[in-house]
C-alpha cells in the first residue's frame, strides 16, 4: 500500500497486492505522460516529496489512468502526519477518527497520533471523481475487434425467475450485435421448457437439477464456444448496444476484462466513481465480458464459494494477480433490478456481512475465506473491525443520525452474540482452507 493507514481502511483491497510477477497497479509519477500531468494536483499538506508522489500516483489510477508505464515497486515508509494528510483528502471524517482511535487501542504513541490528527485538520476532501482523465478518442474508436466479429457467448444462471428473464431474453433479441450465442443454465422448480420456445436467438439451455450458482456458471462456460464469454444475470436490463460496447473497450485499451457498471433504477445516474474509465478493483459476474484465454489460464470459479458470497470478487482478484487487465467500463451499463425472489437469495444469504439468523456465522464464511486466503489473518481481523460494527446496525439506521446514535447503543447489547458469529465463522473460514480452493481447469 502507498500509504500504510490503507491497511485499516482498505485491509482487503484488490491494489493493496502486488501482482504475480511483482509489480504493483499505481505508476510512478515521473514516468506519467506530460499532459497527464498537469491534470494532477500536487498537495502542499505533505512533509515529504515522497508523499507527494505517492498522492500523485493514487491520484492518477484512482482518476482513470490505464497504460503502459512503470510502476511503483519498493514502496517506502511515510511519517503518521502524511498517512493523516492522505486520509482527510480520500475519506470521511468519521474514518479518520475510526483509524485514530484503533491506533491508539493499539498502543501507538498518542502524542505523535493526536498531533498529527490535530495538524491535518485544515486538509480538504479531495473530489477527484470530478476531474477524471478522459479518452476523447473513444467516441470516433472503430474496433477492428467489432469489425471482425468474434464470437460471444452470454451466460447466465436462472433460478425461479421466468417473469424477468423473458425481458432478459428479449434485450439480447434486440442487439446490434448479432454474433453471439446464449446459454441457460436454468435451476428452476418446477423446470418450464416451453418458456424457451420462440425467442430468435442461438439459445442452449441446460436444465441443472442442483441449485448451484457457481456450478450453473462453470457448467455454461464449459459448454461455451464462443472466444469471449459475457456474464449475466436473470434480473437484468440491458440496452442494444450492450455487447458491442463491452468488445469495444476490450479492444480500445487491448485489456481482457471489461466490467460493466449497474445502476438501481430507470433513469439513475451511474455513480460517480464508475462514470469514467478507470482500473477496474472488482468483478461483478452479472456484467462482465472475459476473454476464453483468461479462463484457459485461470481455471473455473472456485466451487468454495457456493451459496456464499464474493465467489466473483475472488476471480477478480485472481485475474489481477496473474496481470490481466480489468477496465471499467461506463458505457457497458446494465439496470440491476434486484427482484426479492429467486436467484441467490433462495440459494444462500445475499449480504455477506448481515446474518439471516440469530446462530448463523457472520460474516458469511466464504468472505474469511478469501479474505485470510489472499491477505492473511491480520488484513481479514482489520476487515472485521472494519465491517462487523457497521453491519450489526439496521439498515434504516444509517440514513438518519439520530438512529445512527441509538443504533450504536442498541449494538452493544448485542457484542456477545455477535463475537459468537464471528469465531464460528472463522472456524467454518479455517475448515475451507484446510480444504483448499475447489477450481477446475478449462480444457480446450
Amino acid at each position: 500500500m502507498l500509504f500504510e493507514f490503507l491497511k485499516y481502511l482498505q485491509p482487503t483491497h484488490y491494489f493493496s497486492l502486488l501482482k504475480r510477477n511483482g509489480e504493483s497497479v499505481f505508476p510512478v509519477f515521473k514516468a506519467l505522460p506530460e499532459a497527464l500531468q498537469t491534470q494532477l494536483e500536487p498537495d502542499g499538506h505533505y512533509t515529504s516529496a515522497l508523499a507527494r508522489d505517492y498522492d500523485l500516483s493514487w491520484q492518477a489510477l484512482h482518476k482513470g489512468y490505464i497504460g503502459d508505464t512503470a510502476t511503483i515497486v519498493q514502496i517506502a515508509s511515510l511519517p503518521v502526519v502524511d498517512n493523516y494528510v492522505f486520509m482527510r483528502k480520500y475519506f470521511s471524517p468519521f474514518w479518520v477518527l475510526y483509524v485514530l482511535l484503533y491506533r491508539l487501542l493499539s498502543f501507538k504513541s498518542p502524542l505523535r497520533e493526536l498531533s498529527a490528527y490535530f495538524k491535518t485538520r485544515g486538509v480538504q476532501r479531495s473530489a477527484y471523481w470530478n476531474t477524471p482523465f478522459k479518452y476523447p478518442e473513444w467516441d470516433t474508436f472503430e474496433s477492428t475487434l467489432v469489425a471482425s466479429a468474434p464470437k460471444v457467448s452470454v451466460i447466465i444462471p436462472t433460478l425461479n425467475r421466468y417473469a424477468y428473464l423473458k425481458d432478459v431474453l428479449r434485450d439480447l433479441e434486440q442487439q446490434d450485435y448479432t454474433h453471439f450465442e446464449v446459454l441457460v443454465v436454468d435451476q428452476s422448480t418446477p423446470f418450464q421448457a416451453a418458456f424457451y420456445e420462440g425467442y430468435d436467438l442461438e439459445l442452449d439451455v441446460v436444465y441443472q437439477e442442483e441449485q448451484a450458482l457457481w456450478l450453473a456458471r462453470n457448467t455454461a462456460i464449459r459448454r461455451s464456444t464462443g472466444d469471449y464469454l459475457l456474464l449475466f444475470d436473470d434480473d437484468s436490463r440491458v440496452s442494444s448496444d450492450w455487447i458491442r460496447n463491452h468488445l469495444k473497450c476490450i479492444d480500445f485499451f487491448k485489456a481482457s476484462l471489461s466490467s460493466g457498471v449497474s445502476i438501481s433504477k430507470v433513469g439513475a445516474k451511474v455513480p460517480e466513481h464508475y462514470a469514467f474509465f478507470r482500473v477496474s478493483d472488482q468483478l461483478d459476474t452479472g456484467n462482465v465480458l472475459i476473454k476464453r484465454s483468461v479462463f484457459k489460464t485461470l481455471g473455473l470459479f472456485d466451487r468454495q464459494f457456493e451459496q456464499q458470497r464474493m465467489g466473483d470478487g475472488e476471480y477478480g482478484l485472481r485475474a489481477y494477480l496473474h496481470g490481466f487487465l480489468n477496465v471499467s467500463n461506463p458505457y457497458a451499463k446494465r439496470l440491476h433490478l434486484k427482484v426479492n425472489s429467486g436467484g441467490l437469495r433462495t440459494m444462500g444469504s445475499w449480504d455477506a456481512f448481515r446474518t439471516k439468523h440469530w446462530l448463523s456465522p457472520r460474516p458469511i464464511p466464504s468472505v474469511l475465506y478469501l479474505f485470510r486466503g489472499y491477505y492473511g489473518n491480520a488484513a481479514a481481523k482489520r476487515a472485521l473491525w472494519r465491517t462487523i460494527p457497521l453491519s450489526i446496525m439496521p439498515y434504516q439506521f444509517k440514513t438518519h443520525k439520530g438512529l445512527q446514535i441509538i443504533g450504536v447503543f442498541v449494538s452493544l447489547f448485542f457484542i456477545p452474540l455477535v463475537l459468537y458469529q464471528v469465531v464460528k465463522s472463522w472456524r467454518l473460514a479455517s475448515e475451507k482452507l484446510k480444504i483448499g480452493a475447489r477450481i477446475e481447469n478449462l480444457s480446450d
